[in-house]
């Protein structure tokens, strides 16, 4: 049995805004060279890079799903709420799936013993510290405006609650009320599907429902509990046309970082329509807690800076990463993954500083 410490405890965010109960180390056990852990552990089996269908994903989704709001201080005294599907909703149709099938998909690639399960690890449910640096950080570099403006690709890698990108998504929604609408692709990637479908797709629909809540009749309806929005047909049809009609694409991965990962993120259908003078924008968030992960990650963020640079030669490609200082316990660090990046060719800034509580910052990174 292999047991993994983020030392997190303190970083989970809270609906109320406040430090929670110090979280436990998760443990996953690994039964046998096939089965492979809900996190990348060096050494151990990994899951292979998945790609899945928005359909497929919304078709998973109960009835309705309970959500809290995080309120986020940006700086000039604004502030933005950010939706988020309860985690114990989360558990709930989690329960109810493995008492229906064992925790087994059959239609879903990469589900099944080796995935997130109640009690193992949900990291990936929760929302942590650095993904709100990055909301900071995005409001101040003026990131909503170009969305209106010019054709964009926006990853999140190790997506999770995906905190950053909803802010952009529900800027996105504010700024994008002309007709010329430039095509905005968002790529969210997490190495579990679970978490994908359970956390990061229904945030998306709680930030377009919220958004959207006076300006379709169906949403009041879908909204009779304040804290709850009933998944309709007619709903999720509403949703899907909205991001029709505004150019808006979700893109889902999940799986490994690897070339072939990378691959996945750029299907032809999705991006070979973009000029190329597209921007393209990749987060992460809480992604270089070990040297492995960091060693990884590293790689994986080269290789997308470099196809941006090659694909899109008078775009612009940046990286905007947010984590801890030291991870205390399992060796990963932002100065490590800083000191990584230039000695891979790329320029790197920091953005942004914190020393309240756990020393977090955010940097960028581009390709000279």
């Amino acid at each position: 049995m292999s047991t993994f410490s983020f030392s997190f405890a303190g970083d989970d965010i809270d609906d109320d805004g406040q430090v929670p109960t110090p979280a436990q180390p998760p443990t996953q056990s690994v039964s046998s060279p096939s089965s492979a852990s809900a996190f990348p552990v060096q050494g151990k089996p990994l899951l292979p890079p998945t790609r899945h269908s928005i359909d497929d994903m919304l078709a998973k989704l109960p009835s309705k799903i309970a959500f809290g709001l995080l309120s986020v201080d940006l700086d000039g005294g604004r502030s933005i709420q950010l939706p988020r599907r309860e985690l114990w909703d989360v558990r709930l149709q989690l329960m109810a799936e493995e008492e229906e099938s064992s925790g087994v998909s059959e239609s879903e690639p990469g589900l099944g013993e080796h995935d997130v399960k109640t009690g193992i690890y949900e990291g990936g449910f929760k929302s942590w510290e650095s993904s709100v640096d990055l909301v900071k950080v995005l409001a101040s570099e003026n990131i909503p405006q170009a969305l209106s403006r010019d054709p964009c690709i926006l990853m999140e890698l190790g997506c999770g609650t995906a905190l950053p990108s909803l802010a952009l998504f529900q800027w996105a929604l504010d700024e994008r009320k002309s007709s010329e609408r430039p095509p905005l692709v968002f790529t969210l990637a997490d190495y579990n599907p679970t978490v994908l479908y359970l956390v990061t797709l229904p945030n998306f629909l709680l930030t377009w429902a919220l958004q959207r809540q006076g300006d379709i009749p169906i949403l009041e309806e879908a909204f009779a509990s304040e804290d709850e929005l009933e998944l309709t047909a007619e709903v999720l049809e509403a949703f899907k046309l909205s991001l029709a009609s505004n150019q808006i694409t979700l893109s889902f991965v999940s799986g490994a970082w690897s070339p072939e990962f990378v691959d996945l993120l750029y299907p032809s259908n999705l991006l070979g329509t973009l000029t190329a003078s597209a921007k393209a924008l990749v987060l992460g968030a809480e992604t270089i807690y070990s040297p492995f992960a960091l060693e990884t990650f590293a790689i994986t963020l080269l290789s997308v800076l470099e196809r941006e640079r090659c694909e899109r030669p008078s775009g612009y490609a940046a990286a905007l990463i947010g984590a801890k200082r030291l991870y205390f316990g399992v060796g990963g660090s932002l100065d490590d993954f800083t000191d990584r990046m230039k000695g891979l060719g790329a320029t790197v800034e920091t953005l942004r500083e914190e020393t309240d509580g756990v020393r977090r910052g955010v940097i960028r990174c581009i390709l000279s």
